[in-house]
């Protein structure tokens, strides 16, 4: 089943068509190359991630583990828009944040010699470093932190609260553009996160 797009553009797919497209498109192992495809625009679907990962589908929530997964395999960032993008289709959808969330990481090493891999609520296993790197955005009035990493392609996860306190146990100080930051060191890249000189004393 398919909704009718506006103007000349093709039918709007339904959750269902683009599930199946995105399992055959995922048969052969690892990622689709949805960087690769440009098939028509076909109208925005009523899909949104919420802000602590959950997929919603009409305003009800997606509560299939494996086809939230398959949804994932195909989403694509676009500048500050996000789509699902098969090869023959691209559904505009909302995200409130960020697509991902980070539920665990575990660390191997020490120090410089560290690595930090984090596992998302859709299974994406996220070595962090120079090609997955961690940002931290802080509250403007609270100073509160938001932690990042990039998963791919422009689609970042945000570390949840009890994953970034255990990051923080393994922080360090370093030099980081003539400053000592507290940060995290992950296959050879320093991620800074606060000044040391804010850290409470």
């Amino acid at each position: 089943m398919t909704k009718t797009g506006s103007g000349d553009s093709p039918p709007i797919p339904s959750p269902e068509s683009l599930a199946e497209a995105a399992g055959k498109a995922t048969k052969s192992g690892g990622l689709p190359p949805v960087h690769l495809w440009n098939p028509p625009f076909c109208g925005d679907l009523d899909m949104e991630i919420r802000r602590d990962g959950t997929w919603f589908y009409t305003g009800t929530p997606i509560g299939r583990a494996p086809l939230v997964r398959l949804f994932s395999t195909i989403l694509r960032r676009d500048g500050a828009d996000y789509f699902l993008v098969t090869p023959v289709e691209k559904v505009g959808i909302r995200v409130e944040d960020v697509p991902f969330l980070a539920v665990d990481s575990h660390a191997t090493g020490s120090g410089a010699d560290q690595a930090v891999t984090f596992t998302t609520n859709v299974g994406d296993e996220v070595p962090a470093g120079p090609d997955h790197p961690i940002r931290v955005t802080r509250d403007p009035e609270t100073g509160e932190p938001t932690p990042y990493v990039l998963v791919r392609a422009a689609l970042e996860a945000r570390i949840d609260r009890k994953t970034f306190y255990r990051l923080v146990e393994i922080c360090e100080r370093h030099p980081h553009r003539g400053e000592d930051w507290f940060g995290l060191h992950s296959r050879g890249a320093f991620f800074p996160f606060i000044p040391v000189r804010e850290l409470p004393s």
